[in-house]
Order: C-alpha cells, then structure tokens, then sequence
C-alpha cells in the first residue's frame, strides 16, 4: 500500500479528508453522548473529547469517514488529535490512549475498505495533534524559563500514541497542526526511536499551522524556517493546514512549495472564523482557491480543516481532478540552516568543512 500511494501521488493530486471536529459538533453530542454506558460514571467531565467517541459511539465516527470517502477523498485521517497522554490528562483518561488510537485505525480502515477499488484505493493517516503543550513557550509571563512540558514528555506521549497507530495498521503517520516546532521534533524523535524497536513505521506526513496573518508560526518561524527544521525527517510530505482560510494562507504554501524537496500538502479551513467561531466560506469558494493553487503547480496533496464538510471535500476533489500534481524536485546538496528564519549558504558545497 505504501508503494501504491507513492505511485498514485506521482500521477495525480490526492485529496485529503475534511475536519473531523467540524462533523462531530453537527451532530451535537452531549455529555451523556461522550459517555456512552461505558464512562457513565466516570468522575470527570467528558464533554469535547472527541477521541473517547471512537470508543463510545463509533457509529458516528465510521459515518463521517464514510461521507468523507463517498465526496472523493483518498485519504482519511484518523480521530486520535488528541489521543496522546497529554491531552487525555485532562478527561483523567491518560490510559486510553493505545484502545483509542487503535480503535480509531479499525474504523477509519473499515471506511476507507469499503470504498477502495483497484483504481481507486484509500489510505488511512494515523492523525497525531501538537497536544495541549508547548515546549518553546513559558505558560508563566512572571517567569520565561518555566516550561510545563519537557521534551521528554512529549516524546514519550508521541511514542506511545504513534506506536498505537503503528500497530493498528497505518498506512501514514499524519504529525499536523504544529505550532511549535520542538514540539514536532519531539514527535520525529519517538516515532523514529520506534524504527529501533523493530517496528515498520509507515510514511511521514508534516503538517505547521501558521496562526495569524504574521506569517510565522506561533513560536515565530517562517514557513521557510519551518521546513528547514524538519526536512531531516525526509517526510513524504509537509504543508501546512489549520488557522487560516485558503486565501490567507496561499502566499505560505507558495514559500514551502519553492523549497520542498518532497509533496506539499495543504488543507486551509473554510475562511477566516467569524464572530461567533464558525465558518461561512462556501465549498466552490474553497474549492476554487485550490484547484487555482493546482494550476499554479504548488501542491501534490489537498483537502480541509476546521469548518470543512463532505461537501467541502467534493468541491475541492472535483476543483483538483485531471489536473497535475506539483512536480518534486531532486535532491540537491545545500547548506541550508533555520532558526525563526532560515538561512541558505550560497557557493558553499553542503558536504565542505565550514569555519
């Protein structure tokens, strides 16, 4: 399957699905929803862990990645953005991580099988969220060096949720939403520190989040810097997705797609929010934003995040269908470094000693 995706991505632009989260709330789940009969009496509220509803109300999950597929999308992304230990600490339910990431694989695969063909197969991306941490920044404005998550933390949180995912039967590892970028090194660090144990870890996809029209990501790199950091990982792709819409995010996409050595992938939310958090951007609207970015040869991998929907997905599917995928360019030898910005040593051979 592996070698299929790499065959497919070189032939025609795949199409990622829409946003879980946005899905889970049209249908209004409750407390009592969250619990199902098996955490009726658990002692902490549930509400808004939408991982604990692979275990509790799979039905709803497994209709969502249908739809998804019946609008046209290639691959879909598991519900575990929040299925490591960190997060789960705050529903006190820290040891259901592996039975929620490994449940999370059952049903996403059981979707993407019934509507795979030998045209048209479907994959499944082990999705992995930043947590609700963040190792670059001080939580505390009184005290700067104060971290409330160490690198170690992270990395055995993100070990453990992508071994889950691993064993389950991935075909992809998704790393996404990264707003700080020791954070993702964190998560490259386990799942590669997996590959000691024995196991096969699938392809790597990377996807940052720039969060506002500052153009850097929340811990202050650029979109450059961004892919300089974590080109050593050699993903099968890395883009970007969430914060903003399409139209703010294209000038981005364009920056990593002159610099990336591998796929670009990007799935923009439906528009900017608007006063009341929702998002009012219509399917052709988006759709028309990334079949131009098609056009325009930036990407390889397409879809949505927050406020997408099937219908969303179908547009951008239908915007994108017979049209070239970006061509990937060899790998050439650099020096290329990155701090908040990134730097690139010009007549200087990457394999010469430098003073």
């Amino acid at each position: 399957m592996t070698r299929s995706i790499a065959d497919h991505a070189a032939r025609r632009i795949l199409v990622l699905d829409g946003a879980m989260g946005t899905m889970i709330q049209q249908s209004k789940p409750d407390e009592a929803t969250y619990r199902g009969t098996r955490f009726a009496d658990h002692p902490q509220d549930v509400g808004g862990n939408n991982e604990l509803l692979s275990l509790t109300q799979p039905q709803l999950i497994r209709q969502i990645h249908d739809d998804f597929v019946a609008a046209g999308a290639d691959i879909l992304c598991t519900n575990t953005f929040g299925a490591n230990a960190i997060s789960q600490a705050d529903y006190g339910m820290e040891h259901l991580v592996a039975e929620m990431n490994a449940e999370s694989v059952r049903i996403a695969r059981e979707a993407a099988d019934a509507g795979a063909t030998p045209e048209r197969p479907r994959w499944v991306a082990g999705a992995i969220g930043p947590t609700n941490q963040t190792a670059s920044i001080s939580p505390d404005v009184n005290n700067p060096g104060y971290r409330s998550v160490s690198f170690d933390d992270l990395a055995r949180s993100y070990g453990a949720a992508a071994r889950a995912l691993i064993e389950a039967g991935a075909d992809l590892l998704l790393v996404e939403t990264i707003f700080d970028t020791l954070n993702a090194k964190a998560a490259l660090y386990a799942i590669d520190s997996l590959k000691d144990e024995g196991l096969e870890v699938p392809p790597l996809m990377v996807s940052g989040t720039i969060t506002d029209r500052s153009g850097r990501t929340l811990t202050g790199q650029t979109p450059e810097a961004f892919y300089v950091s974590l080109m050593h990982a050699n993903p099968f792709s890395i883009g970007l997705n969430c914060a903003l819409g399409a139209d703010e995010m294209r000038a981005h996409i364009r920056a990593i797609a002159g610099l990336a050595e591998t796929r670009v992938s990007a799935y923009p939310n439906a528009g900017l929010p608007n006063e009341m958090g929702g998002y009012d951007e219509q399917p052709e609207e988006t759709a028309g934003h990334l079949g131009e970015w098609a056009d325009s040869g930036l990407v390889n991998i397409v879809g949505g995040c927050c406020g997408t929907t099937p219908e969303h997905i179908a547009a951008i599917a239908r915007a994108v269908d017979g049209k070239s995928p970006r061509r990937v360019p060899p790998r050439a030898e650099r020096l290329r470094l990155s701090g908040l910005e990134m730097f690139e040593a010009t007549g200087i051979a990457a394999s010469e000693d430098v003073a």
